[in-house]
């Protein structure tokens, strides 16, 4: 591996004589991982059909084998799973999320640190999951849609813009922040092509702006977790310690309190801060998070789990009277009572869904986008003047005459959720994922959903025994 001489120089200085240690990591195999998508995939991991081994610090992480090719696997498309380095996996483990939070994920393409968020929400509270670059965000909805997830809004635009519109707004957020990637050297030649130590100052400013837009969105009490994926002190250590020393109503929370320290994870260190702090700042920057890839299987990482001072209130739903629902509303809620089962006995996020949209007599949280209508997560709030690429849960498309479900409300689904659902063997799973048609049950009409090993593919409109294939032409794949 081809290393830039300017980084070998500047490590070898931090690390001394551990820099052999680190240099000779570079040869060691790199780490591959897979997460298990709490929202539809509900059975043993163990059940799944390769060989894992639990990542020590993510409860739903697990290492996988490359060679297993699980990506090309009709579970992956169905979101049971989501590729993810494992070392990442360790950033929501570190914010704790809990059902009913109000989170932002500021800086979330591609979307692994998102959906694993929204796996801890369980379909209550709201997860605002925001990409600056279209592609990226594109990207971003499409993993959120694919993983179930119901209760993400996906926006596409600048931290400072965010800002303005949500000002202390959440609970909690994560920070991962765009960095100098040389924690992925190992793994991404793209990387090392791109690093230079300008590069780093260059990154270094840009978290700075992010950290401020942030802190302006998080509420007293609130949690925000900042990463990168480099070892550099000025994106890592230093800049906590510049956070703290202008922000003194911050603390840096201790990550063993949160992640197990049997493990290989490390506390960040003193000795690497640029320039000098005071003791009460000193004193935190321990608490501090490294993954380091000579001592751990993963790639490198950096994290701090920061608690503003104060107290957190909830964001209260606005008091709204019963009404009767709209005329445009009809034929999509009348699909939905047709089509879905209210389980009093279920405990799964997605049934807390449907019987949320069942019951629902706030017809504010069904909302138009031209044709396309969501349904929007439970808390208040303005998506008004927001560059938004998925406000909530897609529902479906309002056509002449019709109303045509979305795949999003299929992925979101379970089988025992619908009064209609074909269960494919791998093989017709396989040709479903190709946008083939496949045999159903002869008494089956109309929207079906399309499942394996119980978990939801998409939608098959069922007529004479054979289920016309309504997975989307974007998605359809050759595995």
């Amino acid at each position: 591996m081809n290393l830039p001489q300017d980084f070998i120089t500047r490590m070898q200085e931090l690390l001394k004589e551990e820099f052999d240690s680190f240099l000779s990591g570079y040869q060691n195999t790199k780490s591959y991982g897979l997460r298990v998508n709490p929202l539809k995939y509900n059975k043993d991991p163990k059940a799944l059909p390769f060989t894992l081994t639990p990542v020590p610090w993510a409860k739903e992480g697990f290492y996988a084998v490359f060679e297993e090719h699980p990506g090309r696997h009709p579970l992956h498309e169905s979101g049971a799973y989501y590729i993810q380095e494992p070392s990442a996996m360790s950033v929501a483990s570190l914010l704790q999320a809990e059902p009913g939070d109000i989170v932002c994920d500021l800086c979330a393409a591609p979307g692994g640190k998102s959906t694993q968020i929204a796996g801890h929400l369980a379909g209550k509270g709201m997860l605002l999951s925001n990409e600056i670059y279209p592609a990226r965000a594109k990207i971003l909805s499409q993993n959120i849609e694919r993983l179930g997830v119901g209760n993400s809004v996906v926006c596409n635009e600048s931290p400072d813009r965010l800002a303005d519109h949500f000002p202390l707004f959440f609970q909690k957020i994560v920070v991962d922040a765009p960095c100098s990637g040389e924690g992925m050297f190992r793994k991404d030649e793209i990387a090392i092509k791109e690093w230079s130590l300008n590069q780093v100052q260059v990154c270094r400013k840009r978290q700075e702006m992010i950290l401020e837009c942030a802190d302006r969105m998080l509420q007293p009490g609130g949690v925000m977790v900042y990463s990168t994926c480099t070892f550099a002190p000025e994106e890592d250590e230093d800049i906590i310690a510049w956070f703290l020393e202008n922000h003194p109503d911050y603390m840096v929370e201790d990550w063993k309190e949160y992640l197990p320290d049997n493990c290989g994870l490390e506390s960040g260190r003193t000795a690497f801060l640029c320039k000098e702090y005071d003791d009460s700042i000193l004193r935190q920057i321990p608490n501090t998070l490294r993954l380091w890839p000579h001592k751990l299987s993963g790639e490198g990482h950096f994290a701090a789990r920061l608690r503003k001072k104060g107290t957190i209130t909830d964001i209260p739903d606005k008091k709204r009277q019963r009404k009767k629902a709209p005329k445009e509303l009809a034929d999509c809620l009348a699909f939905l009572n047709d089509s879905l089962i209210v389980s009093d006995q279920e405990d799964s996020a997605s049934a807390g869904i449907v019987k949320d949209m069942l019951s629902c007599t706030d017809y504010n949280r069904f909302r138009f986008f031209g044709d396309a209508l969501y349904f929007l997560p439970e808390k208040s709030f303005s998506l008004d003047t927001l560059k938004v690429l998925r406000a909530g849960l897609h529902l479906g498309t309002r056509k002449k005459n019709r109303f045509e479900p979305a795949h999003a409300l299929a992925m979101m689904l379970q089988e025992n959720l619908v009064k209609q659902s074909h269960c494919c063997t791998e093989a017709e799973a396989t040709a479903y994922l190709h946008g083939e048609t496949i045999p159903c049950d002869a008494s089956m009409k109309s929207w079906t959903l399309v499942t394996y090993q119980g978990v939801s593919l998409g939608w098959g409109k069922a007529q004479n025994g054979i289920l016309k294939n309504h997975y989307p032409k974007g998605l359809r794949i050759f595995l």
